[in-house]
């Protein structure tokens, strides 16, 4: 075998390399892109009796799945963050939740979910208080809001919230769910600023 003939032999090897490395990349990426909007969907959330039979049973019907407006938030509105980095790090934190639900079981019944519920509760609060509850102002931005709608008390709460630096999760924490007994998050995480 000649020079060229060898250097035609190694170009292809690294073209058929590149072609396979460029059809699994796309594979990958596509691929993940359809398991985040998969887990990203109502039916993936409830799918298991823990959350379908708990949080999901106490959603419904609240001012989040059911308004005057139409809009309906589902789980991942609220659980999960839009942007792509939070997205995929909140996506990677969840996989603790198929521990609890697969190895431990510890709130695959009623009984050890309220058990748990307000430690679970905690850590969306605190979770939130970090990001200034970009969940909620992905959909409720505060200077698009209209204060003529609101009741005096909402509006005079809103601008106090305003006042101290306070974010969406301190005063609206049992909006979708049941409120668990013990400290809220304004008390649990007073230091925690917010992230502008």
């Amino acid at each position: 075998m000649n020079l060229l003939q060898k250097l035609r032999a190694r170009w292809k090897l690294v073209l058929g390399l590149a072609v396979l490395g460029f059809i699994a990349s796309v594979t990958l990426v596509i691929g993940g892109a359809a398991g985040l909007a998969f887990t990203s969907t109502e039916e993936f959330c409830i799918n298991c009796h823990e959350m379908k039979n708990n949080v999901y049973a106490e959603y419904k019907g609240t001012i989040h799945d059911q308004n005057r407006t139409g809009v309906r938030a589902i789980c991942t509105d609220c659980h999960v963050p839009r942007q792509p980095v939070g997205l995929i790090l909140r996506k990677i934190q969840a996989t603790g939740d198929l521990y609890h639900h697969f190895i431990t079981g510890s709130i695959n019944t009623r009984e050890k979910f309220e058990a748990k519920r307000y430690e679970l509760a905690t850590h969306v609060w605190k979770r939130m208080k970090e990001t200034d509850s970009i969940e909620c102002r992905n959909c409720h931005n505060a200077d698009k809001m209209s204060t003529d709608l609101q009741t005096p008390r909402a509006q005079t709460r809103h601008a106090k919230a305003k006042a101290e630096n306070l974010t969406c999760i301190d005063c609206h924490f049992g909006i979708a769910h049941q409120e668990p007994d013990g400290p809220g998050p304004q008390e649990l995480f007073p230091k925690a600023s917010k992230t502008e």
